[in-house]
């Protein structure tokens, strides 16, 4: 089992920055790909940032790139989300989550565990 604990959400106005975190436990974290995704209300999960097991190589959604980057510290089993620029369009629910996979996957379906969610409003 991998359990997954999030921090790092809040407000913040257009233009401004937040870096979100995950915490892992779990022996095996270090061979899990990692992603985040996000849930605006009245709409579906959607793919963020995908992090493969070692971390050189990542993928991000359309929406997001240039703007956001994913990062991982194995040695201490974290995964991060690092945003700047942000827009109104951004404000969601965030949440990490980990593959058992070693590659990474904007499938949603590819990830086992899942974090408790954070929310990030932008708005002035």
């Amino acid at each position: 089992q991998v359990q997954l604990v999030q921090s790092g959400g809040g407000l913040v106005q257009p233009g401004g920055s937040l870096r979100l975190s995950c915490a892992a436990s779990g022996r095996t974290f270090s061979n899990y790909a990692m992603g985040w995704f996000r849930q605006a209300p009245g709409k579906e999960r959607e793919f963020v940032a995908t992090i493969n097991w070692n971390g050189d190589s990542t993928y991000y959604a359309g929406s997001v790139k240039g703007r956001f980057i994913i990062s991982r510290d194995n040695g201490e089993n974290l995964v991060y989300l690092h945003m700047v620029s942000l827009k109104p369009e951004d404000t969601a629910v965030y949440y990490c989550a980990a593959s058992t996979f070693s590659s990474s996957s904007s499938l949603k379906e590819n990830y086992h565990y899942w974090g408790q969610g954070t929310q990030v409003t932008v708005s002035s």
